[in-house]
């Protein structure tokens, strides 16, 4: 499969092998640039995708794995992280942050760890789904495997 995937999904997919994930990764028809139209692709419920949301909190970068359901209230990520501010970064930020573009951002396969927080709401889903370093392509995981995977911690974005 790895030499039909982008090669950031070919980093990711090793990445996710390394975690001892198994979801496969999947190559959509078409762009997802929201969440609505990647569960409309993947047949799911809009709560079940995880968006990966990169913010600049205080210079460094912090990934905000959230369900497609929910917006993020960047005072309340600003407190739980321990931050004084949180903003939404710059697609410069992001490539340099992960390596990926925005709208394809995995939640690992980063050139650094990269301090992650997991939408609770995510654990209402038998299967989420999660970027996979290409905004084309997709992976099937679980909230429990997500937050391990990102070593995450596991917080209420709203």
């Amino acid at each position: 499969m790895s030499e039909k995937l982008p090669a950031n999904a070919v980093i990711v997919e090793s990445a996710l092998r390394r975690l001892g994930v198994t979801g496969e990764i999947v190559v959509l028809p078409e762009k997802a640039p929201t969440a609505a139209t990647a569960a409309a692709q993947i047949g799911c419920e809009v709560g079940a995708i995880a968006n990966s949301l990169i913010f600049d909190a205080d210079g460094g970068p912090l990934l905000v794995l959230t369900s497609g359901a929910h917006r993020v209230d960047v005072e309340l990520i600003a407190r739980t992280a321990g931050v004084q501010r949180v903003r939404r970064a710059s697609p410069e930020f992001v490539r340099a942050a992960t390596g990926q573009p925005i709208g394809g951002v995995a939640p690992v396969g980063h050139p650094a760890p990269v301090p992650t927080l997991v939408d609770n709401w995510l654990s209402k889903h038998e299967v989420v789904w999660a970027a996979g370093g290409h905004p084309l392509t997709v992976f099937p995981t679980t909230f429990d495997e997500l937050v391990r995977m990102t070593a995450g911690t596991p917080v209420d974005v709203e």
